[in-house]
């Protein structure tokens, strides 16, 4: 039963949310809390897999492979845990960060939907259910970009729904021409189905339309231009919500789908991948150096990181897809803090523009570090969490024989590097335009503060503690390279 509570306690908030009717005060109290017992729920998983092994449900006693089965296994345990803390800092953050108009709307109400697809995801055992909860991210996540209906986010609005219903239909068909071939549609049975196939390279024609649909939730190169046109239109407690999570949800289907039965078929997919991390990485780098807008500028870093996290798989040694799972915690972290700090620099400024605002570190120095710290992590400086994530796939690049993704990956860093400097200079350094006029005097509440103190010192902790957390990767990396357990733990 346990296995379920993902999925069941942000549906029971949802309940909630809706007797709740418009009273914001409730809706706000109701959404916080059933936050809360979504973080405890999943630290409790986390806790029983690390200790029991591989959970599995077979929802109304139907056995595997012909009824829905929810699996967690460690890497599933590691993203709900990671995943719910970073909701409850934007949770935290969205008391007093989003407007009381857009909480009468509903606000926490599709918070947690959306929370609910990607925990689903997350746990989902067949394929056509990781489509349904796909399809209930789309649908709560185009409700905030849209709730407050200004112009630019119903522009926003369009581009990414458009990309996503794309991905979707993909998805969708990849689906029936797979089940059209094999008969099943759950994850293990698919990857024993496969692995006993004397003829594999039929499965190409789906996977390929899986490739693509991950490829746009993922927002990988050439599928990734949806990303920096609607992130930076919805308020920044739901971009950084959408830059921690969303594009994470698709680069666990990849490396799920290719650890269980892609690999199988043919080496061509390391070359693709591989090829495809690179010109994401240097594609969404540059277009971020030549950004001026807070937003846009960590939106596009979020496309160029995406390619490490690809790396890592490509390379597909056990030590470089534990270190691509590192890396996406990581980018978990630092990027949700880098936009919530960046929020409260339009707090303080009244504009992302970098042309428009400066001084903020001259009367807000502990603002200045709040940024500063997930910056420098997302450029790689040492002891923050991006340094180590970034040694740990070069290392595996190195190690393996990738000399040019691996040289590609330290050239981007450098250049994201650029990128932060931009930022501090121009936001944080530099003399405001309109002196000490241009900032806000009004106090910044202690629920978006804390938040972000607490992510921007999380990206510390998980760099000082990188030995720790690696040698649990390695371990759930070593469940993935070998699906035989994940097979059995199913369909025993």
């Amino acid at each position: 039963m346990i296995t379920a509570l993902p999925i069941l306690t942000p549906l029971m908030t949802v309940v909630l949310l809706l007797m709740a009717g418009r009273r914001v005060n409730w809706l706000k109290y109701i959404g916080l809390g059933g936050i809360i017992l979504l973080f405890v729920a999943n630290m409790y998983i986390f806790q029983q897999v690390s200790h029991r092994g591989i959970l599995v449900t077979q929802a109304g006693g139907w056995q595997a492979p012909f009824g829905i089965t929810l699996v967690i296994d460690l890497l599933s345990a590691i993203m709900l845990a990671i995943t719910s803390f970073v909701a409850l800092m934007v949770g935290l953050y969205a008391l007093r960060g989003i407007n009381d108009q857009r909480h009468r709307r509903y606000f926490f109400l599709f918070f947690h939907t959306l929370m609910m697809g990607v925990n689903g995801a997350f746990i989902a055992g067949d394929i056509f259910n990781m489509y349904v909860w796909f399809e209930v991210m789309v649908i709560s996540s185009f409700v905030l970009i849209t709730l407050g209906s200004e112009k630019q986010q119903l522009e926003g609005a369009i581009k990414y729904v458009t990309m996503n219903l794309l991905g979707s239909f993909l998805f969708l068909a990849g689906i029936g021409l797979v089940y059209g071939k094999t008969g099943t549609l759950n994850l293990a049975d698919l990857s024993l189905t496969v692995s006993q196939s004397d003829q594999p390279f039929v499965m190409n024609s789906s996977f390929i339309l899986f490739f693509m649909a991950f490829g746009i939730k993922a927002a990988i190169f050439p599928f990734f231009f949806w990303l920096p046109s609607s992130y930076h239109t919805p308020p920044i407690a739901v971009t950084a919500l959408f830059a921690g999570l969303l594009t994470k949800v698709g680069v666990y289907a990849m490396i799920r789908f290719f650890t269980l039965y892609i690999s199988q078929i043919s080496p061509f997919w390391q070359t693709l991948l591989l090829v495809i991390a690179g010109l994401t990485m240097v594609i969404g780098v540059l277009a971020a150096a030549s950004q001026f807008d807070i937003r846009r500028i960590l939106s596009f870093h979020i496309i160029s990181q995406i390619g490490y996290m690809i790396m890592g798989l490509g390379i597909f040694t056990g030590f470089a897809l534990a270190a691509a799972i590192y890396f996406m915690i990581h980018n978990i972290l630092a990027k949700t803090a880098a936009f919530l700090a960046g929020g409260l620099v339009f707090e303080k400024t009244g504009s992302y523009q970098l042309k428009s605002i400066g001084g903020v570190f001259k009367e807000y120095p502990w603002l200045g570090l709040l940024f500063f710290m997930p910056a420098m992590a997302l450029a790689g400086l040492p002891p923050l969490s991006g340094f180590f994530g970034k040694l740990f796939l070069i290392k595996g690049g190195f190690e393996s024989g990738h000399f040019i993704i691996t040289a590609i990956a330290i050239w981007v860093s450098i250049v994201t590097l650029f990128s932060m400097m931009k930022i501090w200079n121009e936001a944080f350094w530099k003399p405001h335009p309109r002196g000490d006029k241009g900032i806000k005097p009004r106090k910044l509440k202690p629920s978006m503060v804390y938040p972000v103190a607490i992510l921007a010192l999380s990206t510390l902790a998980f760099g000082l503690f990188a030995e720790w957390f690696m040698d649990m990767l390695l371990e759930a990396s070593d469940l993935l390279k070998n699906p035989q357990t994940y097979i059995h733990a199913v369909l025993k």
